[in-house]
């Protein structure tokens, strides 16, 4: 699948240009000067939903080809959500690059499907290495493959497409695995070790141990005392 984004160029700082249409973002990479630009703000959400981080994009910049790109980090307002700027790298075709594809889990296993349970996942993307023509947007992860609790989907289980390779996490790593649900007496034992702790108590013994201390160091002169008295009757 191909996609294409449009930018603009821009002189004025991201605050100062940004808008609900538009999205300040900066163009780096291949040794080439870092390039400011402005894309759609709705334009660019829809393509990421579809691309994603790991697909190449064709970027015009004004109505000129600017090359291959990939969505490199996305900054988001922290009290909206809203993107509030995005890096865009440029890729070399010719080089091995980097980047991290997501898992996209599919199937249903068996063992859940009969007996119940919850699937446990792991890991939810890998990095790899490849030339840009090798990059998938995702590998998949069939989950028809755990058949009992046992089994596992490690990093090596997985089928990965010619010409990429994984580099983290670690082949034996696990990804994913079907843990039977509780039994009654399992959560119930799990209520009876998780009782509520009763603050009151801890705040008495914790007077007590004060005064017991207070007591103690009251003590210290008087048997200081009587251990003098004792030399002098000595002498």
């Amino acid at each position: 699948m191909t996609f294409k984004l449009s930018a603009k160029e821009r002189t004025a700082k991201g605050a100062d240009v940004r808008t609900k249409t538009v999205l300040p973002a900066v163009v780096y990479g291949m040794g080439a000067p870092a390039a400011s630009v402005t894309i759609n703000y709705d334009e660019f959400v829809k393509l990421f939903a579809e691309a994603g981080e790991a697909s190449l994009i064709d970027l015009l910049l004004g109505d000129k080809a600017d090359g291959k790109v990939l969505i490199q980090d996305i900054a988001y307002d922290p009290v909206s959500d809203r993107i509030i700027h995005v890096d865009l790298r440029r890729i070399d075709m010719n080089k091995e690059m980097t980047a991290t594809v997501e898992l996209r889990f599919i199937g249903e296993s068996p063992v859940i499907k009969a007996l119940g349970g919850t699937l446990m996942r792991s890991v939810v993307s890998v990095e790899v290495a490849c030339l840009p023509k090798d990059l998938v947007s995702y590998i998949e992860v069939d989950l028809t493959a755990l058949k009992t609790f046992d089994d596992v989907i490690k990093i090596k289980d997985l089928i990965i497409p010619a010409g990429i390779t994984i580099t983290n996490p670690h082949a034996e790593d696990l990804i994913a695995k079907a843990t039977a649900a509780l039994t009654e007496d399992e959560i119930k034992a799990m209520e009876e070790t998780s009782k509520p702790v009763d603050l009151g108590k801890i705040e008495v013994a914790g007077k007590k141990k004060e005064e017991g201390e207070e007591g103690a160091e009251e003590a210290k002169p008087e048997a200081g005392v009587k251990k003098e008295e004792k030399k002098e009757e000595k002498k």
